[in-house]
């Protein structure tokens, strides 16, 4: 294999230009995983970012959080302000992996591995974050929630980079993460559904249910007109308009469709005057 060691960000981009087919690698944690059962990785260029400070910083603005591409889920569970304003963003963090994947794992990385199960992304989305994309030709800026159009399939050119991920500061009702697994650490969910309301209205965002996180708006179009909900069987028509369940060995489509309804509907009894 090959491996580009660029010093700057500068330098990164024109490697991503240079090699059209090259693989970014932040923290590795995911490309390890399949090392062993992939051997076509073994003649791949990849860039190591790992020298790139520029891509490292977890920063505020007025307006913001900026995550930097090779912002860490641990560095945001050290942060105190992360904890204050976006709670759910460590609620995540500490669910993915062992203290050892958080230590080396990034957001950026779980953006672009676009697994259908990414705890994080399913965090990022709910508080609308937004994935922007630099390369030598240019910056583009794109909502986390139109990201992707199918598994694994997203809207990144192979010569572009995640460089930052910002998320508007707002206030938040309602904060809600809930990961369904086969136990309650280490474990990759069955079922997840983060939940937000603020100002902007509410964000339903689901995982491990569709080919891709993904948004819910019908989900989030019941919840604004404040519908009568007595039962998890009265979100399911919503359900069934935002997502097409999938079938894998964790689970079946029934059944991922049913224990979204029943997650949804507890989490929110107490929070939905509608509910009932």
């Amino acid at each position: 294999m090959t491996v580009l060691l660029p010093g700057s960000l500068d330098e990164a981009l024109q490697a991503m230009a240079s090699h059209p087919t090259a693989l970014p690698v932040a923290g590795g944690t995911d490309l390890l995983v399949h090392w062993p059962q992939r051997p076509e990785l073994h003649r791949q260029t990849f860039v190591d970012l790992s020298a790139v400070q520029e891509l490292r910083p977890l920063r505020w603005t007025t307006d913001e959080l900026v995550l930097g591409g090779l912002t860490t889920y641990w560095d945001v569970i050290e942060d105190g302000r992360v904890r204050e304003e976006f709670p759910l963003l460590v609620e995540a963090a500490r669910q993915i992996g062992s203290i050892q994947i958080q230590a080396r794992g990034t957001w950026a990385g779980n953006i672009i591995n676009g697994s259908p199960a990414a705890d994080g992304v399913a965090a990022l989305m709910a508080y609308d974050g937004v994935v922007v994309l630099d390369s030598t030709r240019g910056r583009s800026e794109i909502p986390l929630a139109e990201f992707y159009s199918g598994y694994k399939q997203m809207r990144r050119a192979p010569d572009e980079l995640v460089t930052q991920i910002r998320l508007p500061r707002r206030e938040y009702s309602v904060q809600i993460f809930e990961k369904v697994g086969s136990r309650r650490a280490q474990a990759i969910a069955k079922v997840g559904v983060t939940v937000t309301r603020s100002a902007s209205g509410w964000r339903v965002v689901a995982h491990s249910v569709a080919p891709f996180v993904c948004r819910c708006t019908a989900l989030e179009r019941c919840l604004e007109s404040e519908a009568s909900v007595g039962s998890p069987d009265d979100l399911l028509p919503a359900i069934r308009e935002d997502v097409s369940p999938i079938d894998d060995l964790r689970s079946s489509a029934a059944y991922r469709e049913r224990v979204m309804a029943r997650v949804l509907y507890y989490g929110l009894l107490e929070v939905c005057p509608s509910f009932h």
